[in-house]
């Protein structure tokens, strides 16, 4: 049966109204010599069911990491696999939510408003910042705003990024930045230990900075020790901007506010959205006072209505672009409102002990990941400073061939590092986030072995 919804009648007239007697007619008049006399090979046309069940085959194929019969994963770097309680979804697609606008109209909207308020006030507390905006598109894009936000309050152009930073955000800031790219210093990191050279820091800094961008836990999984090299970058009056990729960790580790941030970015995917194949994703954005006005995107503000009751509305929106154009902080409209949501729902769920909890399981199982699989012959950590719940390796071999024959095992061990640094490739980048069980890390560990004994 045709699932299309206009009859012939309908058709009919519609033709009718535009001057055509048929649908060839009317794509011939659209379209003129742009068609072609070539027939795709689409084959006949499916009704819904058989399309659906076409489709539902395809899909059957797929298996999905953690699931019953489907792979383990140890895959991270930038974004986690964490377990999502059902009340996140169910809440999240009551149909006064099913949206990713930030509303224009408070009188219509003040359940939208205050749940995009609590995000902010969350965000907040967990970076220990002053103010935060209604979400950005992603960890990059937040990172990119970031450095923008800093070239427009100190008047500079220099920026200097840390090497271990995520390298999507690196490509994602020059891709900001594309007609300045010699004003984009790359600050080195400790090959022995995975972290951002603070000498380094010391001597790239000068009156010509504008800000400078570090990620902790770093793309290498380590925790970096921001607090110097924030006032190093401070005293030169350039910005410090803290980037998270893996928001889980604010809830155990000393928040950016506290380290000497001016700026706390990151991913926020971590809290209540799955990986979906790479999106959509959720930016997050705080900073401190003296920056509220240059941070870009929706601000929901708390104030009172004419009967002097709590109320909440868009606030501070001068900086915008419906209302500045060109002269706006930023060209952003639509956010992440449906995914910020998700991350408020995910956190209220949880509560502050239990994020903590959720936090330290993280961490103790990537260490007796990294413990198992470093105890494999020829397998050795490629650095020494802490990490938090992903960890890079070094193989006796090339890492690509030894993640294919774990994936002919099930085990989705990880990511080859030669994809972004081309001299790492005996390096995997690996993770373990409580989806994963103490069986499954031995079964890795085990495998390793294996591998490595067959194909030393």
């Amino acid at each position: 049966m045709p699932y299309i919804p206009h009859t012939g009648g309908d058709i009919s007239r519609m033709l009718e109204a535009v001057g055509c007697r048929s649908i060839e007619e009317l794509t011939d008049r659209l379209l003129g010599g742009l068609k072609t006399e070539k027939t795709a090979a689409l084959g006949p046309g499916l009704s819904e069911q058989r399309l659906r069940r076409r489709f539902e085959a395809a899909a059957a194929r797929n298996t999905v990491p953690g699931s019953l019969g489907g792979p383990a994963s140890f895959l991270g770097a930038g974004s986690y696999s964490h377990y999502i309680p059902s009340l996140v979804r169910h809440l999240l697609s009551r149909s006064e939510f099913y949206t990713s606008y930030t509303p224009y109209q408070p009188e219509v909207s003040q359940g939208t408003l205050q749940a995009v308020f609590e995000y902010q006030t969350l965000v907040c507390r967990l970076t220990a910042m002053d103010a935060a905006n209604a979400s950005l598109y992603d960890g990059a894009s937040a990172a990119a705003e970031a450095v923008l936000l800093a070239r427009r309050a100190t008047g500079r152009g220099r920026v200097l990024l840390s090497s271990a930073l995520h390298p999507e955000y690196v490509e994602t800031i020059k891709t900001y930045l594309q007609a300045s790219q010699d004003d984009i210093v790359e600050v080195p990191f400790c090959t022995e230990k995975g972290a951002t050279l603070a000498e380094a820091v010391r001597e790239y800094c000068d009156g010509r900075t504008a800000c400078l961008v570090v990620q902790s836990p770093n793309f290498f999984g380590v925790v970096e020790d921001t607090e110097e090299m924030a006032w190093v970058v401070r005293d030169t009056g350039g910005l410090f901007v803290s980037v998270t990729a893996e928001a889980l960790s604010l809830a155990l580790l000393k928040p950016p506010g506290e380290l000497g941030a001016d700026v706390a970015v990151g991913e926020g995917q971590s809290f209540g959205n799955p990986q979906s194949f790479g999106g959509p994703c959720l930016g997050f954005m705080a900073v401190r006072r003296p920056f509220v006005r240059q941070m870009p995107g929706r601000i929901v503000g708390e104030t009172k209505d004419a009967k002097g009751r709590r109320a909440f509305c868009l606030t501070l929106a001068a900086r915008e672009q419906h209302i500045r154009r060109e002269r706006a902080t930023s060209n952003i409209c639509t956010n992440e409102g449906l995914a910020a949501l998700a991350a408020t729902l995910y956190l209220a769920a949880l509560g502050k002990e239990g994020l903590t909890e959720l936090a330290r399981t993280n961490h103790s199982k990537a260490e007796y990941l990294k413990k198992t699989l470093t105890s494999v012959d020829g397998v050795r950590p490629a650095f020494t400073a802490p990490t938090f719940n992903e960890f890079v390796i070094e193989v006796p071999g090339d890492a690509e061939k030894v993640l294919s024959a774990l994936r002919e095992k099930d085990i989705l061990g990880g990511v080859p590092l030669k994809r972004f640094f081309a001299s790492m490739d005996r390096h995997i980048l690996v993770t373990a986030t409580e989806t994963v069980g103490r069986e499954e890390m031995d079964r890795y560990g085990a495998a390793l072995g294996s591998i490595l004994r067959e194909h030393p």
